[in-house]
């Protein structure tokens, strides 16, 4: 491993259930949630023509076409645990469950959202993004990945993080609990129904930054949505 590698040894993603790693925070002080009934004025629309994000009966709906990435206006600190539920539906391609967190702009560190960014919902346009970032169920259902952007448009992917195979990819119209954190000791994780795929540890963390849901030609429906402080877990 090279000295510019920003990792640790990662844990492994998918161990056997005796080593499985567990969470290593619990959900604190509630900092902000959405119950999606009061319109979508907490968040960000970043979306290609032919697709729409509404907030309805009580959940926010993103019915996309060629990119989109929603995000949460609020700024975020270290430590933080973010948890909602997620269900991609069979109305359409199930594929990309994913998101960014603890994601910034090196060009402009204070806004994510100051005048003069590129980003227009295609995935290319946020490379140059200091973020984690996991696409669940990404490449049309192929593939889970964990990825740390460094901001300069370098996007690693380490043999870890890159999983295959039916127990870490999407089912039509399933409900998913997905749970994520970030410490300012540098751990990084990313959990589904209570199973952290992603446990990593960060040499140069991301201790602030912005939430963003994203998906490319897909259905999601978001649900129960809330940022806690972390605290220890146990």
């Amino acid at each position: 491993m090279s000295s510019a590698d920003p990792f640790l040894p990662p844990v492994p993603s998918i161990p056997d259930a005796a080593s499985s790693p567990v969470l290593a925070a619990a959900p604190g002080e509630l900092l902000h949630r959405d119950t999606f009934r009061d319109g979508l004025d907490r968040w960000r629309v970043e979306q290609q023509p032919g697709g729409s994000v509404r907030a309805e009966d009580g959940r926010l709906v993103i019915a996309d076409k060629s990119g989109c990435t929603v995000w949460f206006r609020p700024r975020l600190r270290a430590p933080v645990f973010i948890r909602y539920e997620a269900v991609v539906t069979s109305r359409s391609r199930v594929s990309d469950l994913n998101c960014f967190w603890m994601a910034s702009d090196p060009e402009r560190p204070d806004d994510l959202f100051a005048a003069g960014h590129s980003r227009d919902g295609t995935f290319a346009s946020y490379d140059t993004l200091q973020t984690y970032y996991v696409g669940y169920g990404g490449n049309g259902n192929t593939t889970t990945r964990f990825r740390r952007y460094d901001g300069s448009g370098a996007r690693p992917l380490l043999p870890e993080h890159d999983l295959k195979g039916p127990g870490v990819l999407l089912e039509p119209d399933r409900v998913y609990r997905i749970e994520l954190v970030a410490l300012e000791n540098g751990r990084v994780q990313y959990a589904r129904d209570g199973e952290v795929l992603f446990d990593v540890s960060d040499k140069a963390p991301l201790l602030s930054g912005w939430f963003g849901l994203r998906t490319v030609w897909s259905e999601i429906k978001v649900t129960n949505f809330g940022i806690h402080r972390a605290v220890p877990a146990g």
